[in-house]
């Protein structure tokens, strides 16, 4: 994915997480689980979701493709196959963004250099942030890593700045970063999808919690350190 010229540096980086945060994915894994079970039947539904589970487990990050890859052994003339890759490749992830996410996006950056910041592959994920319109918005400023949490110094590098948010679906996640960032870093958690249902406690919270992203339209930038 090309990158426009990086922004020259900024008093405040907005980060963004990708999956549950602007884009559905709750959505996209339920279509693809309907497609796979309308094609395959229930068994072999249940096959590929154990293969992504497993991959998941070794990479680090979610790998769509790369289940679909391992899915195949003992498929390899099923008529219904090659259109797997079509439909993962060609889904209309625009179609799964969450209310008003490219209005937050354009608001964000009247205030702040705004950035993607995902975990993930280097084929399906930039694939998806393509095709639900999120690249353009933040001018291909894109960032994807297998944990972005251990990346940190380099995003620091690549966008300078005083102070940083993290908007993620993982309270998890922000608690490393702010433990690694300390003060420089404000956290946003979005109580969207499915990881953002775990009542476990993290240590340390966030400090900011949204029910929607939609939320940020109305963020008061003075408490992230914007001037």
């Amino acid at each position: 994915m090309p990158e426009y010229c990086n922004p020259p540096p900024a008093s405040l980086v907005f980060m963004l997480d990708v999956d549950n945060t602007l884009v559905d994915n709750d959505r996209f894994a339920a279509d693809l689980r309907a497609r796979l079970v309308a094609d395959f039947g229930d068994a072999e539904c249940a096959r590929y979701w154990t293969l992504y589970a497993q991959l998941r487990d070794e990479l680090g990050y979610a790998d769509y493709l790369s289940a679909l890859q391992r899915f195949r052994t003992g498929l390899e003339d099923h008529p219904a196959l090659l259109g797997m890759s079509a439909f993962l490749l060609d889904y209309p992830f625009e179609t799964v963004l969450f209310p008003q996410t490219l209005q937050v996006l354009a608001h964000l950056q009247r205030h702040a250099t705004t950035v993607i910041l995902s975990d993930g592959d280097v084929v399906f994920q930039p694939r998806k942030i393509q095709r639900s319109g999120i690249a353009h918005a933040v001018q291909g400023r894109i960032l994807i890593y297998i944990h972005k949490e251990k990346m940190l110094e380099a995003v620091q590098k690549r966008y300078p700045a005083p102070h940083y948010v993290m908007v993620d679906d993982k309270a998890g996640i922000l608690a490393n970063m702010k433990r690694l960032m300390g003060d420089t870093l404000t956290t946003v958690f979005v109580r969207q999808g499915h990881y953002a249902q775990s009542t476990l406690p993290v240590d340390p919270p966030p400090d900011h919690t949204i029910d929607t992203i939609a939320e940020l339209l109305h963020f008061n930038f003075q408490s992230a350190g914007s001037p």
